[in-house]
C-alpha cells in the first residue's frame, strides 16, 4: 500500500484525521461460512468497480456445506485488490484484514502485512469461540499481535444497537453484522455507501424491516469509522488511468463463460443447449444460464454426468451447440462420451473448471492439474481441442473461441477454466457485438454423393466433414460409436482404414493451429529466460516478469491459450532462449509436454496448495534461475525443493 499524497480534512468534533491517497490497496474479509463475507466482498468489488478502479478478487470458500459454527473449517474469506492503476492478481499480502472470529484471524493472520489494519470483532472472542479455534490463550491479550495496526471493535454489540428498534429475532438482528464491518471498511477506504443501498432496497423492498436494518447498520459502520479515535486515518484509491474507453462491469469467470456461449450461439444463429451435473466450482455456469431463456437457451440439470453429456451430445446431433460443464471428477465419467464425439466429429464443448484433487481432493480450492486428463485421458487415439482462458473476462473471448472452433472443426473443444478464475471478479469491458468475430454454420443440402447418397464423412480441404441436421430429406446417414469407414460412414472394421481414420481425425485437429493466433511474447524476443504458463497462472507470471524486467533482467513472457494444437510458432519461440521456466498449479504437466513435444529446456515450478501462486513466489524463482547458471533441468516447489528430475540435458536425444 504506496502512500502518494497526504492531506488533512476536518472531523465532527473539531478532530483532524489525515486522508492518504494511495495507488493501491489489498483488504480482506473472513469469518464463519455464515458470517456473510462472500456478500460483504461482492459489495466492495462491486462499489471499486463503480468508482473506476481496477479490480482482482480472490473468494475462498470452506469446503463443507455447513463446518460447525466457529471451527478453522468453517471459515469463509473474500480478498480484493482495487487500484489506480491496471492490476492482474488478487493481491499477495493483505493491507486490511477483517477477522469476524477467532477461527478468521487464526487462519487468515498469516497473510497480513506486517504493521498491517487488523479489525478484529472483540466480541466474538470468548471462551467458547477460542476452544472452537484451538487457542489456549486468546491472542487479543498475549501480545502475539503487536505487529500489526489491531483496531478491535464489539461488531456485534454495535450492529445490535444499530438495528434494535427494527424488532428483529437474535439470529436476524446477527445476519445485519457484515454490513456493519463492511461500512467501516468504506469509511477505512472512502467507499461510496450508495451503490450498496441501492442494493438493499432493490434486494429487501419487500421485507421493509430487513431493509431498514442493513441500511442502519452499514451507515453505523460507517460513522463507527469516521468518529473512532483508533482510525486517524483513511485512504483514497483513485479511479484508474488509462483505461479503454467504453462500458464495463464486473465479471465472474463463471458469467464470463455462459455469456460467451450465448453470445457465440447467438450470433451462429443455433440453438444452445447447457446440459450438466452440479459440481463445484462448475455451477454458477448453470445458474447463470437457467436465467437466459429469452435467448433460446436450453438448461438441463441431468441425473449424472455421464446422462449430461450423452444430452449434450444429442443436442448437437440435432444441430444445436451442445455444451456440458464439469470439474475434474466429472470429466473422468464423461471420458468414454467424450470419445463418442470425437468418433461422431460433431461439434461440442467441454467446461473443465478444474478444483483440487484427487478425487473429491479439495472441492473449492483452485488447481491445474487435468490437463494431461484433457489431452490423453480416453481410450484410443482420440484427440481434442483445448484452449484456456487467461483471466475472468477472458474467459468470454475464450468460451467465444471454443464455440468457433467446435463448429469450424466438427470436433470436441476442451474449455480448461479453474476455481480461481471461476469465482475471481475483474473488471470487463462489454463487446460490440458487431465486432465480436462471425460464425458460419453451414448444414448441407443432397445430394453431396453424386448419386451415392449422402456421404457423411466426406471432408473438405481442412478435412472436416459437414454437419447434417436428421429428418433432412436425402440426408439420411450413420453415425456412432463403432469405427466408420471414410467418407460412406459405413461400419469398418478393415485395419488400414482405421489407421487412416485415426490419423485423419488427428490431423484435423492440428489443422486447427492455421486458423489460431501466433504465440506472442512480451519482453525481449530471444535470451537468457523464458517464463511460459497457461490459464489462471497469466496475473502472477505477468506482474513477476514486469517486475523483474523493471529491475534489468532479460527475462520475457509468453502464455498458452491454445493448448491443443499450440500455435504454430510455438517451437520457435522456446528456441529463441537458454532457460524456460513453467509455473503451474500441478506437478508439472505444461512443462511436461513442452518437453516431450518439442525438447525444450523447461523448468517446472509446481504449486499443488489449492491457491494460485503469489507474485514473489515467481519473482523470486526468476531471480535464482538468473542468478544460479549451473542449475540442470528440474521439478521445483514454490519451496524451492527438488521434487523430481526430468532428463538431462546432455543425454537427450537429438
Amino acid at each position: 500500500m504506496s502512500v502518494s499524497k497526504t492531506v488533512e480534512e476536518p472531523v465532527r468534533g473539531g478532530k483532524q484525521a489525515q486522508l492518504q491517497e494511495i495507488e493501491e490497496a489489498t483488504i480482506r474479509l473472513c469469518g464463519d461460512s455464515g458470517d456473510g463475507m462472500q456478500l460483504a466482498g461482492t459489495q466492495f468489488t462491486n462499489t471499486s468497480a463503480i468508482l473506476g478502479n481496477d479490480i482482482s478478487t480472490l473468494p475462498d470458500f470452506p469446503a463443507e456445506i455447513r463446518a460447525p459454527a466457529g471451527t478453522l473449517a468453517g471459515v469463509s474469506g473474500f480478498q480484493i485488490h482495487f487500484s489506480s492503476r491496471d492490476i492482474h492478481t488478487p493481491g499477495d499480502k493483505v493491507d486490511t484484514l477483517v477477522a469476524m472470529n477467532p477461527a478468521a484471524l487464526k487462519t487468515n493472520l498469516k497473510d497480513l502485512e506486517p504493521g498491517g489494519i487488523l479489525i478484529v470483532n472483540s466480541d466474538s472472542f470468548g471462551v467458547s469461540d477460542l476452544k472452537q479455534a484451538k487457542y489456549a490463550v486468546s491472542p487479543l491479550e498475549d501480545g502475539s499481535l503487536k505487529g500489526y495496526r489491531l483496531i478491535l471493535v464489539p461488531i456485534t454489540t454495535l450492529n445490535r444497537e444499530a438495528v434494535k428498534e427494527m424488532k428483529l429475532s437474535p439470529r436476524e438482528a446477527d445476519r445485519c453484522k457484515n454490513f456493519f464491518a463492511l461500512g467501516l471498511v468504506y469509511w477505512l477506504y472512502e467507499r461510496s455507501l450508495e451503490p450498496t443501498l441501492k442494493w438493499i432496497r432493490d434486494k429487501f423492498g419487500k421485507n421493509p424491516a430487513v431493509m431498514e436494518a442493513n441500511t442502519r447498520t452499514l451507515k453505523a459502520g460507517y460513522n463507527y469509522g469516521e468518529t473512532v479515535e483508533a482510525l486517524p486515518v483513511h485512504y483514497r484509491v483513485g479511479k484508474a488511468a488509462g483505461t479503454k474507453p467504453g462500458k464495463y462491469r464486473k465479471i465472474t469467470g463463471n458469467e464470463a463463460l455462459a455469456y460467451g456461449m450465448v453470445a457465440a450461439t447467438q450470433l451462429a444463429n443455433i440453438p444452445l443447449v447447457y446440459a450438466t451435473y452440479p459440481i463445484t466450482p462448475a455451477s454458477d455456469i448453470l445458474h447463470t444460464l437457467a436465467e437466459m431463456k429469452r435467448f433460446g437457451v436450453r438448461t438441463l440439470q441431468a441425473e449424472d454426468e455421464i446422462a449430461a453429456i450423452g444430452m449434450a451430445i444429442g443436442a448437437s446431433f440435432g444441430g444445436a451447440l451442445g455444451v456440458t460443464g464439469t470439474s475434474g471428477p466429472g470429466i473422468c465419467l464423461k471420458s468414454e462420451a467424450i470419445g463418442l464425439a470425437v468418433m461422431t466429429e460433431l461439434p461440442l464443448v467441454i467446461i473443465d473448471v478444474q478444483r483440487g484433487g484427487p478425487s473429491t481432493g479439495l472441492p473449492t480450492k483452485t488447481e491445474q492439474a487435468d490437463l494431461l486428463q484433457a489431452m490423453y485421458g480416453r481410450n484410443g487415439e482420440c484427440p481434442v481441442a483445448i484452449v484456456a482462458p487467461q483471466s475472468p473476462a477472458d474467459c468470454f473471448n475464450i468460451m467465444f473461441e471454443a464455440v468457433r472452433l467446435a463448429i469450424r472443426f466438427m470436433c470436441p473443444v476442451f474449455l480448461l477454466s479453474d476455481g480461481y478464475l471461476a469465482n475471481g471478479a475483474e473488471p470487463w469491458l462489454i463487446p460490440n457485438p458487431a465486432e465480436l468475430p462471425k460464425i458460419e454454420v453451414r448444414h448441407p443440402t443432397p445430394p453431396n454423393g453424386n448419386g451415392a447418397g449422402f456421404l457423411p464423412y466426406k471432408r473438405d480441404s481442412r478435412l472436416v466433414r459437414e454437419w447434417a441436421i436428421p429428418g433432412t430429406p436425402g440426408l439420411e446417414h450413420r453415425i456412432g460409436g463403432i469405427e466408420k469407414e471414410d467418407v460412406t460412414g459405413n461400419v469398418n472394421y478393415d485395419p488400414l482404414n482405421h489407421e487412416h481414420m485415426v490419423r485423419t481425425r488427428a490431423k484435423k485437429i492440428a489443422n486447427i493451429a492455421n486458423e489460431i493466433p501466433l504465440l506472442e511474447v512480451h519482453g525481449p524476443a530471444e535470451g537468457d529466460l523464458l517464463v511460459i504458463g497457461w490459464g489462471g497462472t497469466y496475473g502472477s507470471i505477468t506482474t513477476a516478469v514486469e517486475r523483474a524486467q523493471r529491475k534489468g533482467y532479460k527475462v520475457a513472457q509468453a502464455h498458452l491459450r491454445y493448448l491443443n494444437p499450440m500455435p504454430k510458432n510455438t517451437a520457435e519461440v522456446l528456441k529463441r532462449y537458454k532457460k524456460i521456466l513453467v509455473p503451474e498449479l500441478n506437478a508439472g504437466q505444461l512443462c511436461l509436454l513442452l518437453r516431450g513435444l518439442f525438447l525444450a529446456p523447461a523448468e517446472s515450478l509446481s504449486k499443488v496448495q489449492g491457491r494460485p501462486f503469489l507474485v514473489s513466489e515467481i519473482e523470486d524463482t526468476i531471480e535464482q534461475m538468473l542468478s544460479d547458471k549451473g542449475r540442470g533441468s528440474s521439478t521445483l516447489n514454490v519451496e524451492g525443493e527438488l521434487i523430481g528430475d526430468f532428463i538431462d540435458d546432455a543425454s537427450r536425444p537429438r
